[in-house]
């Protein structure tokens, strides 16, 4: 049996420090936890950044390091930083350093990187081994110049590499979620369906269980499949709580595509072992070619945001026809005005910000926000276009014959700069003959 304790959904997140404890008197033989995704959106990857704040990440960790120490176990980290691009795993190392010379450990670290060279994408695009992946078509090879990161998303071999060097503590790059913790079961010759399972049910903590803020959960595994049990006081994992989550983040609530085959969880039973704890078997692994997804991201542009609110009672009423005017007659005058392309674009806060056009049945208030977005592809160039907005946002009338209105603005300047801003540009697969092959493994030692 192999049992893998998992904080929490993501570093950063926070969890139930009481469940932790207990998680660490049941003597794991691994604290596995994964410190982000793509949910958050392109910017992260795009710059290389964690999403999470630098001081929550550190206390956090400091108190998984404990742990670790502790339990005498490994802890890993997948998706270091949020996107796990290198400068993202080597952010996170420089507060594990930190970490360690305050408190006087010494660690031994393997430090696994997802990175890609574009180049060395460019050969392996013209050798074949790259195809995309439905919606995405055929990678033109300049798109791969103009990404700011590329990674690859690591498996199970990867994160068994670097467990096999006797490291203290695994800080790895891109890896899919369940990787982190499907490694060492499948290592030491658990089932390879219950361990990529139980590894999809674990990926988010405690959100397969009742109470999905609690944070942390322990999972067993052996040669038949896996069992389930969240560590929160009055905290339970039922069959249908632990079932519903193939359906979490995943096309497919049957297969799991994962590097090197899928998971099939069709003839999968679950069975309640007790008043909180959930046993899974008859999940399936089905091997296949050893590919790995291949995330990248680029620069798109630069934007700025305005915002103004609307409490005019025959504005409110007529909100959509006035900003569809406001973009109309401001587009025309920054196209008579300036040179370079660029998009305005106005969202009513309170009515249909969210979903937009598909909102059919969205209603006015009494107040609405307007949040008005330029994007152009330089920072000076979108500025400019906003502050054209700008009058139009505060005064504009729905007719020319009525009394020009004044709205309000709730910041001076009300522009706002984001900066620049990226988009998500692959979607594709790496075909690899050794699974090594687009990945680096450094190992560390730090402290005392």
């Amino acid at each position: 049996m192999v049992r893998v304790l998992i904080p929490s959904g993501a570093l950063g997140l926070g969890y139930d420090r009481a469940a932790l404890a207990r998680g660490i008197a049941m003597k794991p033989d691994v604290i596995a936890i994964d410190g982000g995704s793509t949910d958050s959106g392109p910017h992260y990857l795009g710059t290389g950044t964690s999403k999470y704040s630098r001081n929550s990440t550190k206390a956090e960790w400091r108190e998984l390091m404990a742990a670790r120490a502790e339990a005498g176990v490994p802890l890993v980290i997948g998706t270091a930083g949020t996107c796990g691009a290198d400068s993202a795993v080597d952010w996170l190392l420089d507060i594990t350093r930190e970490i360690a010379a305050e408190t006087g450990a010494r660690l031994k670290i393997a430090v696994l990187k997802s990175g890609q060279p574009a180049d060395a994408l460019k050969a392996a695009l013209a050798a074949g081994r790259i195809a995309p992946l439905a919606p995405a078509g055929a990678l033109d090879p300049a798109l791969l110049d103009n990404c700011t990161n590329i990674v690859a998303l690591a498996g199970v071999e990867q994160i068994t590499a670097a467990l096999d060097t006797g490291a203290d503590i695994v800080i790895a790059g891109r890896t899919t979620d369940t990787a982190i913790i499907a490694a060492l079961p499948i290592q030491r010759g658990c089932h390879p369906g219950g361990a990529w399972h139980g590894a999809k049910i674990g990926e988010c903590g405690a959100l397969a269980t009742t109470h999905p803020n609690s944070g942390t959960i322990l999972i067993d595994f052996d040669e038949t499949g896996f069992t389930m049990q969240p560590m929160g006081e009055g905290v339970r994992a039922t069959p249908h709580t632990v079932s519903a989550h193939m359906l979490y983040e995943n096309s497919d609530p049957i297969r799991l595509y994962e590097p090197g085959g899928y998971l099939d969880v069709s003839q999968a039973i679950y069975t309640a072992t007790d008043a909180r704890s959930v046993r899974v078997e008859g999940s399936t692994w089905v091997p296949g070619p050893y590919t790995v997804k291949l995330e990248g991201a680029r620069r798109s542009g630069f934007q700025t945001v305005s915002i103004a609110l609307v409490r005019d009672a025959r504005y409110v009423e007529n909100i959509r026809a006035w900003c569809d005017d406001i973009v109309t007659k401001c587009t025309a005058k920054a196209n008579a005005r300036v040179e370079g392309e660029f998009g305005i674009e106005l969202r009513i806060i309170g009515l249909d910000a969210t979903l937009g056009a598909l909102d059919t049945a969205a209603q006015a208030g009494t107040e609405v926000g307007v949040m008005g977005i330029v994007t152009a592809q330089t920072e000076a160039l979108s500025m400019e276009v906003a502050k054209m907005l700008n009058p139009y946002l505060l005064h504009h009338p729905l007719s020319e014959e009525e009394e020009m209105p004044t709205f309000a603005f709730p910041f001076s300047p009300p522009e706002m700069p984001r900066g620049a801003i990226h988009e998500f540009c692959l979607n594709h697969i790496l075909t690899l003959d050794d699974p090594m092959d687009a990945f680096r493994i450094d190992v560390i030692e730090v402290g005392a």
